[in-house]
């Protein structure tokens, strides 16, 4: 049985899409393999977002020339949103590349590899838009949690992101093959769900028949022994007081909600066209905090925009002072070629980004911590979803911290209660309760 190996950078929609490669090359005869050496078949899906993504991956495309040698017959295959946005570039980097695919042409993989191998000369298949997405068509890495993707693309055009012109315009898919889907998935085993779009919040606008996400969340709270339903990511914009509620209202709906602030200051929000001001995210997280019941919030944050200079940058970590996430996604700003805010003038030395981005770090680091130290003593309901570091069980408390603690293989995937006993900046440890 020929192998197959998959390689996957960027973000959970990404992983979704390597899921659906999974699928169809197990359709076809292959079989997964654990090591890149052994296999017939390399797919690698890629991301476009950030610049550190991109050379991480033209750095593991130039060490699959060696084994393209001693393989000849090996297939790899370059997809994703790297490939969307740069082929021409890979093509011309990369001659032994074999196939590259784009974001909308992931279902034609199979048919790619057949004519590769007819016409024994390299493919380049890239469509420009289309609506690319089977909910039936994948195969979920784990058998008690999965990913359902609510909509695809973006039209927000924030001046920073590649994204609206790799994935296309937003497409939400119908609220009806959502639940389907998300029924047989709770049919075959899954407690966890995670729904997934550029931005959730605006989730049915295009529909012939409008449905917003708040109430798609609650017809699918409703599905019996779906115990976990997440969601990212959501965009502060359009945050409504209508989702908070049904956050607050469905037990089966996690309190943890990721809400990308990028910055603090009221003009660099401006130039990065996110359409919201400083003190709408803040009266965002006072509505979300009155309402919600042990709220947990992540964000990301971008330091060293085009023109930031260091009192944009205060307003930034007051805000993090204010908020006391729980986590931050913190990144230096990364120019991307074909954006709105490639064209701006970047005066700000790497020097005092890299200043600026430690500072923000060790705060958000010791807020972190201090946030976990408040929850040594209690005792949580973890599901078990693997080994961690040091061969400990690995778990996910209600608001997506990660605890670690002694415990039997046969516990993943199920639920256990932790005595949460030490806290990190970015895990929790504990044991559990008999």
């Amino acid at each position: 049985m020929k192998k197959y190996y998959i390689e996957t950078f960027g973000c959970q929609m990404n992983e979704f899409d390597s899921e659906r490669i999974e699928y169809l090359l197990d359709k076809e005869g292959y079989s997964a393999s654990e090591k890149i050496e052994d296999c017939d078949i390399i797919v690698i899906n890629t991301c476009a977002v950030r610049e550190k993504a991109e050379n991480k991956l033209y750095g593991h495309i130039g060490n699959l020339k060696n084994l393209k040698i001693l393989k000849p017959d090996l297939l790899i295959c370059i997809g994703g949103c790297t490939a969307q946005n740069l082929k021409e570039k890979i093509l011309k980097d990369f001659p032994y590349v074999d196939i590259i695919f784009g974001t909308h042409n992931i279902s034609q993989l199979p048919e790619l590899i057949l004519k590769k191998k007819e016409i024994n000369k390299n493919i380049c298949e890239i469509r420009e838009k289309g609506f690319d997405y089977a909910l039936d068509r994948f195969r979920h890495t784990f058998p008690f949690k999965s990913y359902i993707p609510i909509s695809i693309g973006c039209n927000n055009f924030c001046s920073y992101c590649i994204v609206p012109y790799v994935r296309g315009k937003e497409i939400s898919i119908k609220p009806g093959k959502i639940i389907e889907t998300a029924q047989k998935l709770v049919s075959e085993g899954v407690v966890e769900i995670m729904l997934l779009g550029q931005n959730v919040n605006s989730y049915g606008k295009d529909l012939d028949n409008p449905v917003t996400f708040s109430q798609l969340l609650d017809k699918i709270s409703q599905i019996d022994g779906l115990k976990r339903i997440r969601f990212m990511t959501s965009h502060p914009k359009d945050l409504s007081a209508e989702l908070i509620n049904v956050i607050a209202e469905k037990p089966n709906i996690m309190s943890h909600i990721h809400l990308p602030l990028q910055a603090g200051s009221n003009k660099i929000l401006e130039m990065m066209n996110r359409r919201y001001t400083k003190e709408d995210y803040l009266e965002i997280i006072h509505n979300i905090r009155s309402r919600i019941k042990d709220s947990s919030l992540t964000t990301d944050i971008i330091t060293g925009f085009p023109g930031e200079k260091r009192d944009d940058f205060e307003h930034t970590l007051d805000v993090v002072k204010k908020v006391r996430f729980n986590r931050a996604f913190t990144f230096i700003y990364s120019k991307r070629d074909g954006t709105a805010a490639c064209s701006l003038e970047d005066s700000i030395s790497k020097k005092e980004k890299k200043e600026w981005f430690k500072e923000l770090v060790a705060l958000q680091n010791q807020i972190s911590f201090e946030e976990n130290q408040k929850l040594i003593g209690r005792c949580p309901e973890v599901l078990v979803e693997g080994k961690g570091s040091k061969n400990l069980l690995e778990g996910r408390l209600e608001n997506n911290s990660v605890v670690n603690f002694e415990g039997s293989n046969n516990l993943i995937g199920r639920f256990v209660k932790i005595k949460i006993t030490g806290a990190k900046s970015f895990y929790l440890t504990g044991n559990i309760l008999k």
